[in-house]
């Protein structure tokens, strides 16, 4: 007789008597499965293989057991981390073959210390949506348009490589303007230390 809740993610080891985990699959979900760590035995079984994980619906948050171990997997190219309870000290470790990470809806509050992250770790991203966070300011929670501008504005000047952010196309004249407004920033804060330093 079936139970009910979610089906047991693609590759997990069944009942007794079956079948261990398939090898060699290209993509993994472990979405509303309601952990608390990340399944690093089952994951790792494909690392010749995987390119995409999903760990979406979770309860994973930065003092369990980090991600630091997915860089084994060095051709994943996708990485969900969607309604989990990450912050912004959250630690990856370098995976230059990612390009898409989602981290929509966990507890992001430190933009500039979540997006060097994010930059340094993955050097190649190309699409970073992290919506509903406390540091991404929207309509979905109660940001101004003029925080969401802010915002976009300064994860772009960061990420150079970015071609979407959040559910949106980053546009030539809004990288040039990014660029333009946070190297003008820079450029008062220098002036602003150094006039410091002379009184």
């Amino acid at each position: 007789m079936e139970t009910g809740g979610p089906p047991a993610a693609p590759g997990q080891p069944g009942q007794p008597g079956q079948p261990g985990p398939v090898l060699g699959l290209r993509s993994l979900s472990f979405a509303y499965q309601g952990l608390l760590e990340i399944p690093y035995e089952v994951i790792l079984a494909q690392r010749d293989t995987l390119e995409v994980l999903d760990l979406s619906y979770n309860l994973l948050e930065d003092c369990q057991r980090s991600p630091a171990l997915l860089g084994e997997l060095e051709k994943l190219s996708t990485l969900i981390l969607d309604c989990n309870s990450y912050s912004s000290h959250v630690k990856f470790p370098y995976m230059p073959s990612v390009t898409t990470v989602w981290i929509n809806k966990n507890k992001i509050g430190n933009l500039p210390i979540f997006v060097e992250e994010i930059r340094s770790k993955f050097p190649n991203i190309k699409i970073l949506s992290m919506m509903n966070n406390e540091s991404a300011p929207s309509y979905f929670n109660g940001g101004s348009l003029d925080q969401y501008i802010d915002y976009r504005q300064y994860v772009i000047s960061q990420i150079p490589s970015l071609k979407i952010l959040d559910d949106t196309e980053v546009l030539e004249k809004e990288r040039a303007q990014a660029k333009k407004t946070y190297r003008m920033q820079r450029t008062r804060e220098g002036s602003k230390k150094r006039k410091e330093l002379q009184n």
